[in-house]
């Protein structure tokens, strides 16, 4: 893991404690990973939030160690602007990835792979405010706005800081198989894992974003009555707008059409009674204002990559999951 002054710590640590997670559910109590974390010079760096990482290892002695690497990571975080500009971590990460068996970045870690040239024709992922600048500043990299983690080819990138965890939790299961991630999720409290299709913007957050009265009611009276007839002539009825008017400030305030906003808002719903009810399929739908469930299922792989039953059964959690190792680290 590359960090650098001024990385998040989550971007760090987050990820390297998911794999580090691997060794409670390791038969022979060894660690599935061998860890190290890098910067420049080996030592204490400042972090976010007033705490420190400790490097063990600097640039020199990865550079000057011929054996291959498995996984370069790099993290993100408010540094990775001056990152960018510091030409011995950005000539570092040109000369280890071509050792590396895979590359990824945690959150804006992404954009100094995308000045190190690594992104180049590439589809990939960051931080949703610090997309339009990838866009902006590097026109060759395929930026995906919407994917909490990318993966293209060897390398995979992820959103905002969870994601990173998202992101290893991907690793494990390319890695070690399925149910050793399923075991490292639900250890650690988590979603098995977020598809790499799933929008990272929830619609509670575009929610959150508006200022305008008048659309910042609807979106919070969508959220609530899902399973209404939300079409366009309604709200914009209940907004006192045209629906000409409407739609235009609907889109200036969210940067979606009301019916992709509507439509995030129903999936959004039936996640959550998929994830935390036994209703059925069927009766969910029509709960969440789909009407029916062909109708649901075509949504869910529209914004989720699958469908409405292999979300439930994805994120259905395992009750017969391997028991962590006692005796393993911690």
């Amino acid at each position: 893991m590359v960090a650098y002054p001024g990385a998040h710590n989550l971007d760090v640590i987050g990820p390297l404690e998911i794999l580090a997670t691997t060794a409670y559910f390791s038969a022979d109590g060894l660690q599935p990973y061998d860890i190290g974390i890098v910067a420049e010079r080996a030592g204490p760096l400042p972090a976010s939030s007033g705490l420190t990482i400790t490097a063990a290892l600097s640039f020199e002695d990865v550079l000057a160690d011929d054996r291959a690497i498995d996984t370069l990571m790099i993290a993100g975080g408010h540094g990775s602007s001056a990152a960018m500009k510091d030409p011995a971590l950005v000539a570092f990460l040109r000369a280890a990835a071509p050792r590396a068996r895979r590359i990824a970045s945690i959150c804006t870690g992404a954009l100094v792979l995308a000045e190190a040239g690594l992104l180049d024709g590439r589809r990939a992922s960051t931080h949703w405010f610090w997309c339009p600048k990838m866009e902006t500043d590097y026109p060759d990299v395929r930026v995906d706005r919407d994917s909490i983690y990318v993966r293209d080819g060897n390398i995979w990138t992820s959103a905002g800081v969870t994601s990173g965890m998202d992101l290893a939790l991907a690793l494990i299961e390319d890695d070690l198989g399925h149910a050793a991630a399923l075991q490292v999720a639900r250890f650690s409290v988590m979603y098995m894992m977020r598809p790499g299709g799933q929008s990272q913007f929830s619609a509670h957050l575009v929610a959150q974003r508006a200022e305008d009265p008048a659309i910042n009611a609807t979106l919070d009276f969508v959220l609530a009555n899902p399973d209404d007839p939300l079409t366009v002539t309604a709200l914009a009825a209940r907004a006192g707008l045209s629906e000409r008017t409407f739609s235009r400030r609907f889109k200036h305030e969210t940067g979606l059409t009301p019916a992709a906003y509507v439509e995030a808002a129903r999936v959004q719903a039936a996640r959550v009674a998929l994830e935390t009810t036994a209703r059925g399929v069927e009766l969910i739908a029509m709960e969440t204002g789909f009407q029916n469930a062909e109708r649901m299922r075509r949504a869910f792989q529209r914004h989720l990559g699958v469908s409405a039953s292999e979300y439930r059964e994805r994120f259905r959690g395992s009750h017969d999951a391997q028991a962590p190792r006692l005796d393993g680290p911690g």
